[in-house]
């Protein structure tokens, strides 16, 4: 496919084209001329939009697709489908599926299922089998399938000897291990945050200590062990500062914070709206103001949108008793965009490919295109006619966002709105 972008403003720190407006000619999946003005040709598909924005292809770390099991929540086509259409080239996907995702027959499956799309589906494998933090799950021959890294997603690895041994195991063969931020012996019952908000609502609260301190203890682990540690979707102040004096130390770790986590904090409870139920919880404005600081400077490895779409019969239903998780994916530009500047924006949402061991491409003539077209300046109140996925329960519904995905170039294809 031969495709000609114009007037397209290059957001590419690394890039000669930095911050300038272009013509970019791609022909066959390659980049094959950037300049001022490129005159169009028959066999080249033209693409004017509004204010066009390009970056590097955007990724996502932590991204939950039903299939299989719960397709009523999500198809790995229509996940995919809505990844493109949001800017994001890449997607890492949890394996909490049924059955979850700890052989290299279920990473197969994945990869097979994804295949021939223009965003491109990374699967992490779990760390244990069925995720049930018992016996080590089949990583080496999951990292041969296609494996990125290992977790258990949003569950505690209670067993510390597991987290000990899966990290010198993976050391072989360089594989990344994550482990969710939780003591659950420490959250108990808990269902949103320990604060004021949960006492006035009478809801249950889990401390910001049952993170930090689950943290706290596998970065003494990785001390004592080595290799690579990822720390999803932290939450609180005290779990920034750890990090950092982690990294001060030259461990090897690195972290990230759910875009929801980062913008919006437990005050919105008060309705007991369950899209606003989420895991981690969310936590006050100061919480916030540490991780808009600690992104800013690096401590925050990157970004999330932690997208995980419930069904309505799961989500549409008693506080207490409804499943935690938002999709993210349709919103997570729009809302990084308002909070960050836009270049910190971009960065925060292509760090995490270096990370997890996926290619990055530039722009610049000779490279694969693997581009997001984007407008940043377009300003609107998210709806659930901005949704594209199955499931609709957002944390943004209602929400002002500044920015929209146009949709992305990638493996040879096109996928725009």
């Amino acid at each position: 496919m031969n495709i000609l972008l114009k007037s397209a403003k290059i957001i590419a720190p690394n890039s000669e084209f930095h911050q300038k407006t272009k013509d970019i000619l791609i022909e066959n999946g390659v980049i094959s001329k950037i300049a001022a003005n490129i005159e169009p040709s028959k066999k080249v598909k033209t693409i004017t939009l509004d204010n066009l924005y390009v970056s590097e292809g955007w990724f996502d770390s932590s991204v939950s697709f039903g299939e299989p099991g719960y397709e009523e929540r999500e198809t790995i086509e229509n996940g995919l489908k809505t990844a493109a259409l949001s800017g994001f080239t890449a997607v890492a996907v949890n394996p909490n599926t049924n059955p979850i995702a700890d052989t290299n027959a279920d990473i197969s499956f994945l990869k097979s299922k994804a295949s021939g799309h223009a965003t491109s589906l990374y699967p992490i494998g779990a760390l244990t089998l069925k995720s049930k933090s018992v016996d080590l799950a089949e990583l080496y021959d999951m990292k041969n399938a296609g494996a990125v890294a290992f977790g258990d997603y949003q569950k505690q690895i209670d067993n510390p000897n597991l987290v000990k041994i899966a990290m010198q195991y993976a050391q072989n063969f360089n594989g990344l291990v994550l482990s969710f931020p939780q003591e659950d012996k420490i959250s108990g019952k808990g269902i949103v945050n320990e604060e004021i908000t949960a006492t006035k609502l009478g809801l249950k609260g889990i401390p910001a200590l049952a993170e930090e301190l689950n943290i706290t203890r596998d970065l003494y682990i990785l001390e004592y062990t080595g290799g690579k540690l990822h720390i999803p979707t932290i939450t609180t102040e005290k779990s920034v500062a750890i990090i950092k004096e982690a990294k001060k130390k030259g461990l090897d770790v690195s972290c990230s914070v759910a875009v929801h986590n980062l913008v919006l904090t437990d005050e919105l409870l008060s309705e007991f709206d369950t899209n606003y139920k989420l895991l981690p919880p969310l936590r006050t404005k100061k919480d916030t103001k540490a991780l808009l600081k600690g992104l800013k400077d690096g401590i925050i490895d990157f970004v999330t949108s932690d997208h995980n779409p419930i069904d309505i019969e799961h989500k549409k239903m008693e506080f207490d008793h409804a499943m935690y998780g938002s999709i993210g994916l349709e919103s997570a530009f729009g809302a990084l965009n308002k909070v960050l500047p836009l270049e910190t924006a971009i960065n925060t949402l292509t760090a995490g490919k270096l990370r997890f061991g996926i290619a990055s491409e530039g722009i610049k003539v000779g490279e694969k295109a693997d581009l997001t077209l984007f407008n940043p300046e377009t300003e609107y109140v998210f709806t659930e006619e901005h949704v594209i996925s199955t499931s609709k329960n957002s944390a943004f519904l209602g929400k002002k966002l500044k920015g929209k995905s146009y949709g992305i170039i990638a493996n040879n294809k096109i996928e725009l709105k």
